[in-house]
């Protein structure tokens, strides 16, 4: 992994990927693709990380590809590159991911940010995908993502025109889950990992499984999807010591189990 590319940073139970190529606005390149992906990677299979957050800079989280990747490439050397393959291991991390954005989240940036599980941003945020004004569309999920969060007007509106909508307008719209105060958006990030990280991790993985998987389901398999995982847990250790520790009214120790 490169170090110039991403910071890794772990704080207990809690992984931080810091984007860092601040001089060119975090365009994602190869280079910072493959350090994320590696970063990840790492993280994933780190047993006392539960829950791992994404960042970039006080006034830009990514600004989008690096178009000096793609400026002279056809479809062959593009499809050659195999881009997916670098943000496969954020949107399918077996561990809950946070996104923490100030500034600009713009293109390729913009669909990393909501590859994750949800995003927490402060007025400062801009997100867009411009992708049209360089003569492509977004290729990595930024259309169907945001006609899922957004709705089809204004995940038209922003796609067709390149606007960018700010931190403020994105929670009111539901694109992002929490507007945290200026300066404070990595922090709170963080504060709400590390609850994440104290619930019983069966019951997460179990949660993240029904939301992913059931999104797309006709309500009955959804529903149908998420009572099994539902009994599953009735199962697991951790079921009966969050119970007992709420009649007991103590703190339960999970044990992922």
């Amino acid at each position: 992994m490169s170090e110039d590319a991403v910071i890794l940073r772990r704080d207990g139970a809690v992984g931080t990927v810091v984007l860092n190529r601040p001089a060119k606005r975090n365009a994602l390149d190869l280079v910072m693709r493959a350090a994320i992906a590696q970063a990840v990677r790492a993280l994933d299979a780190d047993a006392s990380v539960r829950v791992i957050v994404i960042t970039g800079g006080e006034s830009v989280f990514a600004a989008g590809a690096d178009l000096n990747l793609l400026v002279d490439k056809g479809a062959q050397d593009v499809a050659d590159i195999a881009l997916g393959q670098y943000w496969a291991p954020v949107s399918g991390s077996a561990k809950p991911t946070i996104a923490a954005v100030s500034g600009f989240a713009l293109g390729a940036g913009c669909e990393l940010a909501m590859m994750c599980d949800f995003i927490v941003a402060d007025a400062s945020a801009r997100f867009g995908q411009p992708e049209l004004a360089v003569g492509i569309m977004p290729g990595a999920g930024g259309t169907q993502r945001l006609v899922r969060t957004l709705g089809p007007q204004v995940a038209s509106m922003m796609l067709l025109t390149g606007e960018m909508i700010s931190g403020e307008r994105a929670f009111q719209l539901g694109l992002v889950a929490e507007l945290a105060a200026d300066g404070l958006v990595l922090e709170r990030a963080t504060d709400l990992a590390r609850k994440v990280a104290r619930m019983p991790p069966k019951a997460v993985r179990a949660t993240r499984r029904v939301l992913r998987q059931g999104a797309d389901l006709p309500l009955d398999a959804a529903l149908a999807l998420e009572n099994r995982e539902f009994l599953l847990l009735f199962d697991t250790a951790d079921k009966t010591e969050g119970m007992r520790a709420f009649l007991d009214k103590r703190k339960p120790d999970f044990k992922g189990q």
